[in-house]
């Protein structure tokens, strides 16, 4: 018996995200007193699994599982738990797992709880604790099923670094042709940006920046940084911004380390879509802008006047510390 944790990948390289969820997984295998077993997907080297505490990794090198296929991925995790005899498996709250999530849960019969914040309140009954009503609240929730699946927040939990072994297994299960009746025929990337996704810090624009000729600013503090892009729903509405980076309720969560928000008032459905940032940073000329009472620190003033200097400041800081 183990704790499976499923390691998302991109190109051969573990997403952050995925350590981790490997990390939780650590936890919650030392209170059962068991260990983890990671489930890869075409890596090469999976040695960097053991500083987060996983003792042993199925690897699984197919190019059909190349790109990720929800069905065949779910399949392969269910075949995965069943052969390491796993009652709890872990996934972290990405867009690919929540699309991969239900489906392994009716796989393996087991109850799902997503939006994972903290460890177990308790094994016995296994109880856990997740947000609720976009990050307003907290539930508490009991999984009563024998196999339990968690899917856990980003920046919920953190990184612990746990020495383990990370003993590399190949692993091939039964494909079924049935999961690839929808395929992947491109992918097209931008490799130049910071996804939202990924990013640690996002630096994001309103409606306060008046055009899209003004974004020049934007783009060099997320430069300056190492940030990603994003807007609001009016500027996307606009045009002034591709919609792939407007961020909100009806948009693409947020959950980075620190949200730099420049000239956007609050709604509320923005709020709840970056609620989950650990710091959140707001410049905005209204003293009003409901953004101010979410925001942990605030600046009152014209973006076109703060954010050059801002970056300027930013550009002497990360010369002088390079």
């Amino acid at each position: 018996m183990s704790v499976l944790v499923y390691v998302e990948s991109e190109e051969g390289k573990f997403k952050t995200a995925s350590f981790e969820a490997a990390s939780y997984a650590r936890e919650i295998a030392q209170m059962l007193q068991t260990q983890v077993t990671a489930v890869t997907f075409n890596v090469e080297d999976n040695s960097e699994l053991g500083n987060y505490g996983v003792d042993k990794v199925l690897k699984v090198n197919n190019d059909k599982l190349k790109n990720f296929n929800a069905e065949a991925y779910a399949d392969v995790l269910q075949q995965a738990a069943v052969k390491e005899e796993s009652k709890v498996i872990v996934v972290s709250q990405s867009a690919n797992s929540k699309y991969l999530a239900p489906l392994l849960a009716v796989h393996l019969n087991a109850g799902y709880a997503s939006n994972v914040v903290a460890l177990p309140e308790s094994t016995t009954p296994f109880t856990v604790k997740r947000t609720a009503f976009t990050n307003k609240a907290f539930s508490f929730t009991k999984i009563e099923t024998d196999v339990k699946l968690l899917g856990l927040s980003k920046n919920a939990f953190g990184l612990k670094e746990i020495k383990a072994d990370a003993a590399a297994e190949d692993f091939s299960p039964n494909l079924n042709e049935e999961d690839f009746s929808v395929q992947v025929t491109n992918v097209d990337k931008a490799r130049d940006k910071v996804t939202i996704a990924d990013a640690e810090i996002v630096v994001s624009a309103g409606r306060g920046l008046k055009g899209p000729e003004n974004w020049g600013m934007i783009e060099e503090m997320a430069d300056i940084l190492g940030a990603a892009t994003a807007c609001s729903k009016p500027v996307s509405d606009m045009g002034w911004r591709p919609h792939g980076e407007h961020v909100g309720q009806t948009g693409k969560p947020v959950a980075s380390n620190l949200y730099i928000a420049i000239g956007i008032s609050g709604a509320i459905q923005h709020l709840a879509g970056i609620n989950s940032s650990k710091v959140k940073v707001v410049i905005n000329n209204d003293p009003e802008a409901p953004f101010f009472k979410a925001a942990d620190y605030g600046v009152v003033g014209d973006a076109f006047e703060i954010v050059p200097k801002l970056n300027e400041k930013l550009k002497e800081f990360k010369a002088k510390n390079a």
